[in-house]
């Protein structure tokens, strides 16, 4: 119903900006559960319609990564997310031109001496798993040496190993940064990115790597500041440890973390006794209260990067990372009814 509205009131001929392609790896997700062609197809024809790109300088000189939205901002995470479709579709029916700018672009990427890619919690979502997957692709392990490099930099200044919670980059950091009760100020749908990110990353790496028990450290650490930051109607607010920042229901977030927790336990890491409950309520505010009759996703917080006391969050509001983000977490819960 969800994904069928979305397709039906939206083409896929748009850019392979992170919006879009975070709507793609959901869509990607009920695919592999449904074998659906159509939904296949829609990805397909959105992959197409970018030459199997992001950004599409050829001038490798001229290549950054900081924030934009030219074609110059090749090796800016935004731009990346899109080649974990283009993953998915190649392991489908596998055609070299399908990954062959994903291979290019990493490639280089993993070949500088630079580590720090990934300075906003978003990125750690768009572009962690772009970098299991090619180590699945081509066997290099240098793509998961990066991806712990990259990590540990994001880590250094945006990790709080004290709430075990992520700001949403380095201007959020308490103390310079508060929320309105002085606290804290952790934005959902950030540490819903990173959340679910951490779930694809374990999902596609090696039981053997180095590093996998800081990474689950990390991911089970978050899952109980998650279920201990949730309210009682099953959602969390966009500011998750105060409520009172910016009040009310956010689906983005809360699809992420549901997500999360349900691919926890499926996957036997979290401990149904403890985390199940939050799980369903997660799921329960996703189908009562943010999905609409027609099958719109409602309650989705607009593009931003933070918690903005006053902005106007309610059932019209929708987007198509939100959409993919409800689709997530509904496979999931599928997976968990049907395990």
């Amino acid at each position: 119903m969800v994904n069928h509205y979305w397709q039906a009131n939206n083409k896929p001929q748009v850019r392979a900006f992170w919006d879009h392609a975070a709507y793609h790896t959901g869509n990607m997700e009920i695919y592999q559960l449904t074998k659906n062609e159509a939904y296949r197809k829609y990805s397909e024809d959105w992959a197409i319609y970018n030459n199997w790109m992001g950004a599409k300088s050829t001038d490798q000189s001229q290549w950054k990564y900081q924030y934009g939205e030219g074609d110059d901002y090749v090796l800016f995470g935004d731009w990346q997310i899109c080649f974990q479709t283009y993953i998915d579709l190649y392991n489908i029916q596998p055609d070299e031109q399908k990954i062959a700018r994903a291979k290019e672009v990493m490639g280089y990427q993993i070949n500088t001496d630079k580590n720090n890619y990934w300075w906003w919690a978003d990125g750690l979502y768009m572009v962690m798993p772009v970098m299991t997957k090619l180590y699945k692709l081509t066997g290099n392990k240098k793509f998961l040496e990066k991806l712990h490099e990259y990590l540990t930099y994001s880590n250094s200044i945006m990790y709080d190993k004290k709430a075990k919670l992520y700001y949403r980059d380095a201007k959020y950091v308490y103390p310079e940064h508060k929320s309105s009760n002085g606290g804290k100020d952790f934005w959902a749908r950030g540490d819903g990115w990173v959340f679910a990110g951490l779930a694809k990353v374990l999902k596609d790496l090696p039981k053997n790597d180095p590093h996998r028990k800081d990474y689950l450290k990390i991911y089970k650490g978050m899952a109980m500041a998650i279920i201990n930051s949730q309210q009682k109607g099953g959602y969390w607010t966009r500011s998750m440890l105060d409520p009172q920042h910016a009040p009310g229901p956010e689906t983005s977030g809360t699809a992420f973390f549901t997500y999360g927790l349900f691919w926890g336990i499926n996957n036997g890491i979290l401990k149904e006794r403890r985390f199940l409950l939050s799980a369903k309520l997660g799921w329960n505010y996703l189908t009562q209260t943010s999905l609409q009759k027609d099958g719109r996703v409602g309650f989705v917080q607009p593009i931003g990067e933070k918690a903005i006391p006053g902005q106007i969050v309610d059932a019209k509001s929708t987007a198509n990372f939100g959409v993919g983000a409800f689709l997530l977490a509904g496979c999931e819960y599928y997976r968990f009814l049907t395990k």
